[in-house]
Formats: C-alpha cells, structure tokens, sequence
C-alpha cells in the first residue's frame, strides 16, 4: 500500500510540474472553495477529534480545534497561495562566460513532499497549497489526534484537483495512523525528495533519525525578547504579552525575556502585573526576584524551555553582549525580537543573532509564513542548509543550470 502510493505521487507530480502556472493558480483557488463547501463536514470530523482528545494539553488541544472562523482561514490563506507569483521556470541568475555561454539558474520543483504533522488540521490544506503552487506532489501523514479532521480536508482538497484536471494523487493523506507506515513511507528515497516533520521534539527526531530522504528540522521554539535600557516601555510590554499570551502553544512564542540591568527596577514590576493578570507565571534569577519577589526562582532548565503554556523565564543581563550571549547559549535559532529605541544597539542585535528569524520592535509572534507575505508556510526550518525560517512557496523548489551556447566545446 504504502509503495503504491508514493509511486503515484511521484507520477502525480511530473504532470503537476508541467501543467502550467495558470493551471496550478485555479486549482488551488479551487481546493479553497471546496473547504468552504465542505465546511459541515470537516468541523462534524474535528468534533471527532476533539472529543476523543479530551485528555490532550491544552496547548495540542488548541491547536487541534477548528472553528467556522479557523476554516474560513484555511480558504484564504489557500487563496493568497494561489495569488503568489509562479516559482517555476523563474531566471534566478544568469551571466555569460569568455566563451559566449549564457549560463543561468531556473526555479524547479522539488518533486515529491512528504509532510509528517501532529494536531494542526490546517497544515493539511496549507501544505498541499504550496506544494501544488511550487509544482510539486505531496504526501500527508498527519496525526492521529486530527485523523478525522485531517481526512475530511484533504477529500475536498482531492476533489478541487480532480474538478479542475489535475491528478488527485498529487495530495494523499496516508489512509493510517499506524507508525510503520511512515517508517516505511521514510525509506522511500527513490519517489520522495524531501521530508518536512511538524510537531513536537521527539516526532522530529524520530523522523531524523529514521530517514533515508533529507529532512528539514525544527526541534523546538525557544524565543527570546530582549528588552534594552533604551527601550520604549509601553512598547516592551505590549511586545512581551503578545509574544506570551496571544497563542501560548504555538512555537513563535515568547518563552524567555531579557530586560538590561539599567531598565529592570522601572520595567520588571509593570511586567509583572501585566502578564500576572493575564494567568502568566514568571520564573527569574536572582536578580529578578530582586525587583519582584513574587516571581518563582528560575533553575537552568528553564532557560532551555520551550513551555508551550502560560509560562515565561526572565533573566536580568548586564548589556547587549550578555543578551547575545545568552541566546547563542540557550535559543534553538527560531526567532529573537528586540525592543530598543538605539539605532546601533538595534542594528548590532539584527546583525549578530543568528536566528532564522529577528524582530527589531516587533513580536516574535510575526515569524509566520502568512504574516511574512509567503502566503502560508508549511514548516520553519531551524537548520541552514537548503531553508532557514519559515517555508513558502520558494522554499519548495531547488534551481538547476541551464547552459546556452552556438556550438561550443570544451577545450
């Protein structure tokens, strides 16, 4: 079974790379108004979900919910998917050599995704859009806390494909949670190009560790705020509390704030009460609880933490370069923000955080694929080789060379 339908992705996707931008742009505007058609039917299958995943954490059960407003999203960030300009056949580069060769590299398909996802319903339509707007086929292996969910949009996002000519076998959802399956699915080099593993840690590494195809990866969200001595207080905390307390189990939140020694006695208490009313626990070092002494004492783990919940770490630092160094200790090259009103200090900050993602004023909450201009993403990379950040269309197509001449030949 699981042979057979990677053979048919790898079909499926050599007509989806060659049907032509117009083509790639309708079905994918039509796999949007499937959704909403299909709307009924895919919340009745989330209640399944839901309901069999009482027990789940907060964090996944949030992720896992729809609403009639979550899959009115799922349709328009599929339509602003298929608004993006076409990658494919796009000159990236091009110069002429002493020989009179015209040498340049053009935009391609990867080929064949496969996306292995826990909990996020929506990654199914999100992916699928950008795989069939970067010419590409997709296989979806999603969890089995959104099985039901999970199917139920990839039946409309199928029939989309097959309403407007193109192979439904360009989208397929394996028809089963049983781990052996993408354990299979894993050693399927010849038909799948690239593996894109969402979730938490250990699914990642499982996947990385198993795999005979090359892996993005993304172990986890360990985002920082710096907030600088020359900071804008009002601005530092609206940034903190969204960056924390808008969407806590999402990995682009806030889970460290590094406020500079010369500002922490003015912004710690204030920070405090604005996050407390919110139901935040704060952990600090020593010098924070200083300040704050309500604050629980913060122990080395909590440095490497990624909460996912309505928990946050606060360390006191001396100046930029103890921010830095922090960050280079601790973060997972996710996303870093900072708030300052220092021209210089902002510039060294975006210079020297090598980070997939850095915020200058800004929530880390914006390192996001849709809020970024890509349309959607299907995966933040924190590995630099291929992809870094997060995923758009481009990030699923490679380049090759295409050397034009008059008769040229080696000497």
């Amino acid at each position: 079974m699981i042979a057979e339908l990677a053979k048919r992705a790898r079909e499926a996707s050599r007509v989806v790379a060659r049907c032509g931008a117009a083509k790639r742009r309708a079905a994918i505007e039509e796999m949007a108004t499937q959704v909403e058609r299909h709307r009924d039917t895919i919340l009745t299958a989330n209640r399944l979900d839901l309901e069999a995943g009482r027990e789940l954490p907060n964090a996944m059960q949030d992720r896992l919910r729809l609403d009639e407003k979550r899959v009115a999203a799922i349709a328009t960030a599929l339509r602003e998917v298929a608004a993006l300009p076409d990658p494919i056949g796009e000159t990236v580069r091009s110069w002429k050599r002493p020989n009179g060769l015209t040498v340049s590299k053009q935009r391609i398909p990867l080929g064949v995704i496969l996306m292995i996802y826990e909990s996020r319903p929506n990654v199914t339509a999100d992916a699928a859009g950008l795989c069939i707007k970067a010419g590409n086929a997709v296989i979806l292996r999603g969890g089995s806390e959104a099985f039901h969910s999970s199917s139920a949009i990839a039946d409309a996002l199928r029939a989309a494909l097959e309403k407007t000519g193109l192979p439904a076998d360009a989208v397929q959802l394996v028809p089963t949670t049983d781990r052996a399956a993408m354990e299979e699915l894993l050693t399927r080099d010849e038909d799948i190009d690239l593996v894109i593993p969402r979730g938490g840690e250990g699914l990642i590494r499982f996947v990385a560790e198993r795999s005979r195809i090359p892996v993005i990866k993304h172990y986890k969200g360990v985002c920082h705020v710096f907030v600088d001595e020359a900071a804008d207080v009002r601005m530092a905390l609206d940034i903190c509390y969204n960056g924390k307390v808008s969407r806590p189990g999402v990995c682009n939140a806030v889970e460290t704030i590094l406020v500079h020694r010369g500002i922490a006695t003015t912004f710690l208490p204030q920070l405090s009460s604005r996050l407390g009313a919110a139901g935040v626990e704060l952990r600090g070092d020593e010098a924070a609880r200083a300040v704050v002494p309500s604050m629980k004492a913060a122990t080395e783990q909590d440095w490497y933490e990624e909460y996912l919940d309505l928990i946050c770490a606060v360390r006191v630092v001396d100046d930029l370069d103890a921010a830095i160094g922090h960050i280079e200790r601790y973060g997972s090259n996710h996303t870093e923000a900072i708030v300052t009103r220092d021209e210089n200090t902002a510039r060294r900050f975006r210079d020297e955080v090598g980070s997939s993602t850095v915020c200058v004023n800004a929530s880390t909450r914006f390192a996001d694929g849709g809020e970024l201009g890509l349309g959607a993403e299907i995966g933040i990379s924190t590995t630099k080789i291929h992809a870094y950040g997060p995923m758009g269309v481009e990030e699923l197509t490679t380049t090759k060379f295409v050397v034009m001449g008059d008769g040229q030949t080696r000497q």
